[in-house]
C-alpha cells in the first residue's frame, strides 16, 4: 500500500494591486451577483444591500473577487477558504507598526512581485 502524504496547512498572505477602470461595470456585476441570495435567511433586504453595494466600490470589488481561484490550477493544492478587502488609496506598508490585526500576520520582508507597466 502506497502511504498517502501528510497535508500540511498553510497559509498564503499577498496583497494585488488592481486598477478598477470603471468601477460602474463592477458595482453592477456585485449587485447582479446578489440574486444569487436566499434573502429569507438574511438581516437585510435585496434591495438595501444593491444600494449599499452601488455607492461603496471597494465594497463591490471585494464581493466579486473569488479568492479561491488564486490556487484552482496547482496541483496538490486545496484552497479552505480565506478573507479578502479592498481599500481604496495608496497601499499600506505592512512592516510597519499598526494597531490594524489584518497587517500584523504579514512577515516582513515583504518579496515585491512587480508586473511591467
Amino acid at each position: 500500500m502506497v502511504e498517502q502524504p501528510t497535508p500540511v496547512t498553510m497559509h498564503l498572505y499577498c496583497r494585488v494591486e488592481v486598477i478598477v477602470t470603471d468601477p460602474a461595470t463592477v458595482t453592477a456585476r456585485a449587485v447582479a451577483d446578489l440574486a444569487d441570495i436566499d434573502w429569507s435567511t438574511e438581516e437585510d433586504d435585496l434591495e438595501t444591500a444593491a444600494e449599499e453595494l452601488r455607492t461603496d466600490l471597494p465594497n463591490s470589488l471585494t464581493s466579486v473577487v473569488d479568492i479561491g481561484r488564486l490556487v484552482e490550477h496547482i496541483p496538490g493544492v486545496e484552497f479552505r477558504g480565506g478573507f479578502c478587502w479592498a481599500e481604496q488609496g495608496p497601499a499600506r506598508d505592512p512592516c510597519a507598526r499598526r494597531a490594524s490585526r489584518r497587517l500584523a500576520a504579514w512577515p516582513c520582508p515583504v518579496e515585491r512581485y512587480d508586473s511591467e507597466v
